[in-house]
């Protein structure tokens, strides 16, 4: 990985794309500490209260925390995103448009942009409100409006910084920007551990179950993240005048973990739901107060062993339905048969189809497996080491940084590829 990174900054273009992906996460970076004006101490309690409120602090680069102009972060963004991408599969119009090559992606992109401004109003509008009744002071409704505009604002100039990172650098910029937000955060976290060994709170070997931990995680991620089942492809022999085609032998790659981190995603957000309507109901009533009982004990944490089950059962859940998603069986199917391939072994047609559904559902589950393992994992590590606060030692966070790194090594890998057959061509 470091040989291909010096190797790339060796190349004019790529050190160009390489050096403009970092600017714009200096750039990003100065966003974080400009804050949206709201004072008031109750604010900072409500941020260290963990839970969905620290999961998206540990997505937004502590701006959450800080509450600045990208406390919203890129999740409105995410979340037009995937909204759009189930909506193509479930419309058909949508899903003729897709195909249409880059006039049809233009206009699908458009309309996700202005989703996630609606997204981004209707959450900042939320997120405000929720913070009023925790005991967040604003100054009066024209504030609160103007904190609405800032949040949305933010979310808009982080969606066009994500897009020019994916037209002028390297990589999905997106995914970039979640992870410049994680990696952000880091020296903070690794400040405060520093700070917890002087003062005596935590031991070495603490520390160094922490460090133990970080390691295998990683290279755990990175295994499950690489894996893939090879299904070997047998193409058809074509005779064109005293000439033949065809015949060779490849494979179709099918990933262990194809979903990523979005059933994690889905699965948390789905799981804090009821707290979050648990807080705008009346407290002293009967409705609210059972609301907000069932709700805390939904939350997954040591103390809520249920919470956790229904954690994990709804990150496998969500695993095998984004995977039957994105991978279409009977599409792949089909066009095997149109470009006249086939699986050694099968037929065609309906058993490749039924064969590919198999392989699937078993190497979906193993991924899903995996993927309720690690988000357990952030719950469990930190109290088993016991040391709390590092975000990045399991779950999530990790997942998203391992992936994300993986991604642009390949994408760097890639462009150099091309550059060596033009270099070979010219």
């Amino acid at each position: 990985m470091l040989a291909s990174v010096l190797a790339a900054f060796r190349v004019p273009d790529l050190r160009k794309r390489i050096t403009f992906v970092f600017g714009m996460f200096a750039v990003y970076v100065v966003g974080l500490h400009i804050p949206v004006a709201v004072s008031g101490q109750a604010f900072e309690r409500l941020a260290q209260a963990g839970g969905l409120i620290g999961l998206l602090d540990a997505f937004t680069g502590g701006a959450f925390k800080k509450f600045t102009i990208f406390a919203l972060g890129i999740i409105p963004y995410i979340n037009a995103s995937i909204i759009m991408q189930l909506l193509t599969i479930a419309i058909p119009q949508l899903e003729q448009l897709a195909k249409e090559g880059e006039p049809g992606q233009k206009k699908i992109r458009l309309w996700t942009r202005w989703m996630t401004g609606g997204l981004a109003i209707v959450q900042a509008s939320g997120m405000t409100l929720y913070l009023r009744s925790a005991g967040v002071e604003f100054a009066g409704p024209f504030q609160i409006v103007q904190v609405v505009i800032s949040l949305a604002a933010g979310t808009a100039f982080l969606m066009w910084l994500g897009e020019l990172i994916t037209d002028k650098g390297i990589g999905n910029g997106v995914s970039l920007i979640i992870f410049a937000g994680i990696m952000a955060s880091l020296p903070f976290q690794l400040a405060q551990i520093a700070t917890k060994l002087q003062a005596g709170s935590i031991h070495w070997y603490n520390a160094a179950g922490l460090l133990i931990a970080f390691v295998l995680t990683v290279m755990a991620i990175v295994a499950v993240t690489q894996a893939q089942r090879k299904i070997p492809i047998q193409h058809v022999k074509k005779v064109v005048g005293n000439k033949v085609y065809g015949g060779q032998s490849s494979y179709l790659p099918l990933k262990v973990n194809s979903a990523g981190v979005i059933p994690i995603i889905f699965a948390i957000s789905l799981q804090y739901f009821p707290l979050t309507i648990a807080q705008f109901l009346p407290q002293g009533t009967w409705l609210g107060s059972h609301m907000k009982t069932f709700a805390e004990r939904l939350i997954p944490t040591l103390g809520h062993p249920e919470g956790m089950l229904v954690y994990a059962a709804l990150v496998v859940f969500f695993t095998y339905f984004y995977t039957a998603v994105t991978f279409n069986v009977p599409e792949v199917a089909e066009n095997l048969k149109k470009w006249g391939s086939f699986i050694p072994g099968i037929r065609p047609g309906k058993p490749t189809m039924e064969y590919l559904d198999k392989v699937m559902t078993r190497i979906t589950l193993a991924g899903a497996v995996f993927l309720a393992l690690i988000a357990l994992a952030q719950f469990v590590i930190p109290e088993m080491v016991g040391v709390t606060g590092f975000t990045l030692v399991g779950g999530t966070s990790l997942l998203i940084v391992v992936g994300v790194a993986l991604e642009t090594m390949q994408a760097i890998e890639s462009q150099m590829l091309m550059r060596h057959y033009e270099g070979f061509i010219k």
